[in-house]
């Protein structure tokens, strides 16, 4: 005689104080996942959204920043500035803008136009570090002999040495254009190195300007958490590139409050 067969087991299992119903399914090789509406909404954004909240974020920084001097310094100055001045903010706020386009652009998922485009910014960045030394030179000498400013020629030490990070990081970035891990991170890089003057104009009581440095660090510090956040690792980029930063921003803002010997050596020779 044949054994009855057991009342099969119900796959549904009911939690009353939860009013959850699960339902078990069989074994698979497939893993099974839980989704977590908070994570997957954080990591939309630190992997859609991450790049250009940045490019925003440094608008502002720069707005905010430059707020605060560009009244009496570009739009109304009791001396008038040189017509350089003029070029070199134009250039300087034209590459921010191209970088909230681009940034954009592969939000939106227009790579082609992205990367058509993007030999506009190669000789808008080209351009960058020449106008950019050619604007502290000419600046620096203005400050000397209209504005009577003593430190002017220690000062030109942190302009030629944004430049000097900017093209560091630029360089790179447009050999590396097709490897999008390392052109984006390093077009940040230089991007926030940009912010430089931004953060030095901020109010003392908010960012004391012997360390403003500080405040573009931690723009691209918001880089290597987005890394952590997404892959638990921080890229080389970020290792090697923030690293280098810093110790040249120490030696930068050494040189300058100290008035090294050897900087105002080269700057006297630069500025003739």
């Amino acid at each position: 005689m044949a054994r009855p067969k057991a009342p099969a087991k119900s796959s549904v299992y009911e939690l009353p104080s939860a009013g959850v119903t699960i339902g078990l399914q069989k074994m698979s090789s497939k893993p099974c996942t839980l989704a977590n509406p908070v994570m997957t909404k954080r990591s939309v954004f630190w992997s859609q959204y991450f790049y250009f909240f940045m490019s925003l974020l440094v608008a502002a920084v720069i707005v905010y920043g430059f707020s605060h001097t560009i009244d009496q310094n570009l739009i109304h100055p009791k001396i008038p500035r040189p017509r350089l001045l003029y070029f070199h903010a134009a250039l300087f706020t034209g590459w921010l803008v191209f970088f909230i386009l681009q940034s954009l652009l592969v939000r939106t998922h227009n790579v082609r136009i992205h990367r058509t485009i993007g030999w506009f910014g190669v000789g808008m960045g080209a351009l960058i570090p020449l106008v950019g030394v050619a604007t502290a030179v000419t600046m620096a000498r203005f400050d000397l002999m209209q504005l009577k400013m003593n430190n002017a020629d220690a000062d030109m030490i942190i302009p030629m040495w944004d430049m000097v990070a900017f093209t560091a990081a630029f360089v790179p970035a447009i050999y590396w254009r097709k490897k999008s891990e390392f052109h984006r991170r390093l077009i940040l890089i230089a991007t926030c190195v940009l912010t430089a003057a931004g953060w030095g104009r901020f109010p003392e009581w908010l960012l004391p300007p012997v360390i403003f440095y500080a405040g573009v660090d931690l723009l691209i510090l918001l880089g290597v958490f987005r890394d952590w956040m997404m892959n638990r690792k921080v890229h080389p980029v970020y290792l090697y590139a923030l690293s280098a930063l810093i110790v040249g921003q120490t030696v930068v803002m050494y040189a300058n409050v100290h008035k090294s010997a050897v900087w105002m050596r080269i700057a006297h020779a630069l500025l003739g």
